[in-house]
């Protein structure tokens, strides 16, 4: 099942879309925030685990595609480590550098976030990051998450005294509000994509 946005399409991996992958996840500055690039065979690895997960339950982190290309991932997940907070649902993503700046990413979060709140009636999603990675924040933020500082944590894949290690948890619950105002959006993104022509290359943020 492929998920639709105004722009953007949330589907399942293709081997088509293995060199791309790779690609995106080789690049340092897409990388910033995790500990290090992934290698080719990382990669792969990442790959057939992500193209599993969609197999296995119908939903997951989806390939995104927009005019044709792989632009990156976006969609749902079950940290597989444990913390205050979980067990839980997050939301994440990552796209290459050439479809930031141009709210690829606020569009596909939206389109996943109103799966998880609607087919899956999910009472809560959560999204985390690097305490230093303000761009992936303020995404969270427009997407309407919330912050609190005694949710902070340090991730425990991470060494003690890791850059990295200092996390920070955003959430977002389920409510008709919501869920009202996420369909606004998207349409509001339908109505602006008809007047606006598609750009390719932008700017250097996330979204």
């Amino acid at each position: 099942m492929n998920l639709v946005g105004p722009r953007v399409t949330l589907r399942q991996w293709s081997a088509a879309d293995i060199g791309a992958f790779t690609a995106m996840n080789g690049d340092a500055e897409v990388m910033e925030f995790f500990p290090q690039p992934l290698t080719s065979d990382e990669s792969l690895a990442t790959f057939q685990r992500l193209r599993h997960s969609i197999e296995e339950r119908g939903w997951g982190l989806w390939a995104v595609e927009i005019d044709h290309q792989l632009a990156g991932f976006t969609g749902l997940a079950e940290p597989s480590f444990e913390a205050h907070f979980t067990p839980c649902t997050e939301i994440g993503w990552r796209f290459h550098r050439k479809f930031w700046g141009q709210g690829y990413a606020l569009e596909a979060a939206r389109v996943a976030l109103r799966f998880g709140f609607e087919r899956l009636r999910l009472r809560e999603i959560v999204s985390f990051t690097a305490r230093l990675n303000e761009r992936s924040q303020r995404l969270m933020l427009r997407l309407g998450m919330t912050h609190s500082p005694l949710d902070d944590f340090e991730h425990p894949s991470l060494p003690v005294g890791h850059v990295l290690r200092q996390h920070v948890v955003y959430r977002i619950h389920n409510t008709p509000a919501l869920l009202e105002r996420l369909n606004q959006d998207l349409a509001a993104q339908v109505h602006s994509s008809e007047l606006q022509p598609r750009l390719l290359y932008g700017g250097c943020g996330s979204a």
